[in-house]
C-alpha cells in the first residue's frame, strides 16, 4: 500500500515537472508501475485467489485493471511525454490506476489482512521484493499472471535491466 501511495506521488511529480524533466519523471512512474504491477500479479494475486472467499473473482477483476493500465502505460511509454495527446492519456491513466490501487486496497489488501497471520503477511512481503528485484521495468499487458510473467516477464526483466544499466553509462534515460 505504500508503493500505491509512491505512485501518486510520482503521477503529481510528472504533471508539475518542467517539460525538460517530464519524460525522466514519466520513466521513473513507469518503472515503479510495471515492477509493482508484477510484484502482485506474481505474489498477491495467487495468494488472494487460494485464501479468499471468491479470491478467483476479487483477483479476476483485479487484472482485468491492470491490463487496461498496462494497455494505457505502454501506449503513453511509446508516444512519449511530446506526443500532443500525452496529457490527457496521462489523466486518463491515472484516473485508472488510482480507482484499481482503491479497489486492491478495499477488496483484496483488507480481507488479505483479515485472513492471514502475521507471518504469513511477512513471508508474502519478502516474496513480493524478491520478485520486485526480478521484474520488467516496462508494461507488458497480457502477461497478467504468474506462469506468464515467469515464462515472458523474466527475460524480458533481464534485457530491459540491461538496457538501463546501459542506457545509465551513456547519460540517457
Amino acid at each position: 500500500m505504500a508503493q500505491h501511495g509512491q505512485i501518486r506521488d510520482l503521477f503529481d511529480e510528472v504533471e508539475q515537472a518542467p517539460p525538460e524533466k517530464a519524460g525522466e519523471a514519466f520513466g521513473r512512474l513507469t518503472r515503479l508501475l510495471s515492477v509493482h504491477e508484477t510484484a502482485e500479479e506474481e505474489v498477491v494475486h495467487p495468494y488472494a485467489r487460494h485464501k479468499l472467499d471468491n479470491g478467483q473473482g476479487v483477483v479476476g477483476d483485479r487484472l482485468a485493471e491492470e491490463h487496461q493500465a498496462k494497455r494505457l502505460l505502454l501506449d503513453l511509454h511509446k508516444a512519449g511525454v511530446d506526443h500532443p495527446e500525452f496529457w490527457e492519456r496521462l489523466a486518463e491513466l491515472r484516473t485508472a490506476v488510482t480507482a484499481h490501487a482503491r479497489s486492491e486496497e478495499r477488496y483484496e489488501f483488507a480481507r488479505l489482512r483479515e485472513s492471514t497471520s502475521v507471518a504469513e503477511r511477512r513471508a508474502m512481503a519478502a516474496a513480493v521484493r524478491a520478485a520486485e528485484a526480478l521484474a520488467p521495468t516496462r508494461p507488458h499487458p497480457g502477461t497478467e499472471s504468474l506462469a506468464m510473467n515467469v515464462l515472458v516477464g523474466t527475460p524480458l526483466a533481464i534485457a530491459e535491466r540491461a538496457r538501463d544499466l546501459i542506457r545509465k553509462g551513456l547519460g540517457r534515460s
